[in-house]
C-alpha cells in the first residue's frame, strides 16, 4: 500500500518545479500533523508549516485518488511526509457529512452526490471579504454612464428604502429580475501615470423587477444599505458564488504597485482591512496572489554631504488578492507589523 502511494506521489509531483520545491522551508516549530477545524483558513494552515506561507502550492500534494483534491474540510487530518527529502502535506479525509434540519425531505436519485462545498476551508476569512466578492465593483465610466437610471419614486419620492416602488429608464435585459443599485464612488487614479483606472461603484441595495412599458420599468426595493435616490444607476446582479476555493500563492508575474484606496475610511490600514491596489488582470495579477507591503522610505538630508537621500523602503506587511479587475485588484491585509497606509508599495514577496 505504501509503495503504491509513493508511486502516486511521484506521478503527482512530475509537474512540480524542482527549484520551487527546493525553496520550501518549514518553520522550526512546525507540526507533523494538523487536525483541520471549522474556522481554519488555508493561510492559517500554511503559516503553521511554512516560513513563506505563499509557497502553499509547493507543499500541498494533490492526491489523484481523492475527489476535488484541492479542497480541505473540517475533520480532515493533514500529515507531513517526505519524498526524496522534500516535505509535502498529505490529507487523510475526515467524514463528509451534512446536517439537515428536522422535517427536511431528502430525495435520493441514482448518480446524485451531495458535496458540502459550504464547509470547504477558505483561503482567508470570508466574513471580511464576502460583500466585496458579491456586491462591490470597479467600473469604467462607460459602464455606469450607459446603465439604466432611477427616474422617479412612487408619488414623486426622491429617496427610497425597502418596500418602496420606483421607476427606472434604460435598456433592459430579458429575463433579468434582480438589479443592483449603485452610485458613483471614488475615482481610482494611478499615482505614477495619472491614468484613470476606474471608479468604485457603491452598492446601495437590490431592486426587483415588477413590470415595464417601453424603456421605463417599475421596481420594488428589496434591500438597501442606505437611501436610494433619483439618478442612481442599476446593474444586473452578478450571479456569482463566493469563491472560497482559491489558495495562497506567489504571483506568476512580477508585480510592482501601490495601495491606492482603503475601504475602512481610515488613514492607517490594519489587519483584515480591504484595500485597492493599482495593478490588475492587465498586469498579470491573479486571485490568491500574496504580495508584500513596503513602507515608502523617507527622504532625509545627509548632514555630511548636504544631499537629499531617499531611505530604502522597508517591509511591514502582507496582503492576499481575492478579486481582480482589469486595472485594479482588491486585497485583504493578512499581516501588519505596523500600520500600513495609502501609497505603500506592493510587490512579490520574494
Amino acid at each position: 500500500m505504501m509503495k503504491s502511494f509513493l508511486r502516486l506521489m511521484g506521478v503527482g509531483l512530475l509537474g512540480l518545479s524542482l527549484q520551487a520545491a527546493a525553496d520550501v522551508e518549514l518553520k522550526d516549530n512546525h507540526p507533523t500533523t494538523y487536525n483541520v477545524s471549522s474556522g481554519d483558513t488555508l493561510w492559517d494552515i500554511s503559516n503553521a508549516f511554512l516560513k513563506n506561507p505563499w509557497l502553499w502550492p509547493e507543499l500541498w500534494f494533490v492526491n489523484p485518488q481523492i475527489d476535488n483534491p484541492h479542497l480541505i474540510y473540517p475533520g480532515d487530518v493533514l500529515k507531513l511526509i517526505y519524498v526524496d527529502g522534500r516535505p509535502y502535506l498529505n490529507v487523510e479525509p475526515g467524514p463528509r457529512t451534512i446536517k439537515f434540519k428536522p422535517g427536511d425531505t431528502i430525495k435520493l436519485t441514482p448518480h446524485a452526490r451531495i458535496t458540502p462545498i459550504d464547509t470547504v476551508i477558505p483561503a482567508i476569512p470570508l466574513e471580511h471579504i464576502q460583500s466585496f466578492l458579491v456586491n462591490n465593483r470597479v467600473l469604467d465610466k462607460d459602464e455606469l454612464n450607459l446603465a439604466p437610471y432611477i427616474l422617479a419614486g412612487d408619488e414623486d419620492h426622491i429617496l427610497m428604502g425597502v418596500g418602496s416602488y420606483m421607476y427606472a429608464r434604460g435598456d433592459w435585459e430579458e429575463n433579468q429580475k434582480a438589479y443592483g443599485v449603485y452610485r458613483r464612488g471614488p475615482t481610482y487614479l494611478d499615482p505614477e501615470t495619472n491614468e484613470m483606472l476606474g471608479f468604485a461603484a457603491l452598492d446601495l441595495g437590490i431592486v426587483r423587477f415588477e413590470s415595464k412599458e417601453n424603456d421605463i420599468a417599475r421596481f420594488k426595493v428589496q434591500s438597501s444599505n442606505e437611501d436610494i435616490r433619483v439618478g442612481d444607476r442599476l446593474l444586473p446582479t452578478e450571479e456569482r458564488k463566493v469563491n472560497s476555493t482559491f489558495y495562497p500563492k506567489a504571483p506568476s508575474a512580477d508585480i510592482d504597485g501601490e495601495i491606492i484606496h482603503v475601504f475602512s475610511g481610515v488613514k492607517n490600514v490594519s489587519l483584515y482591512d480591504v484595500v485597492v491596489i493599482n495593478r490588475g488582470i492587465r498586469e498579470g495579477v491573479e486571485i490568491g496572489d500574496v504580495l508584500a507591503v513596503f513602507a515608502q522610505g523617507e527622504v532625509v538630508k545627509d548632514r555630511v554631504t548636504k544631499e537629499m537621500i531617499k531611505l530604502p523602503d522597508h517591509r511591514r506587511g502582507m496582503l492576499m488578492v481575492f478579486r481582480t479587475f482589469e486595472k485594479t485588484s482588491y486585497g485583504l491585509v493578512l499581516k501588519a507589523s505596523a500600520p500600513l497606509a495609502i501609497a505603500d508599495r506592493v510587490s512579490n514577496p520574494s
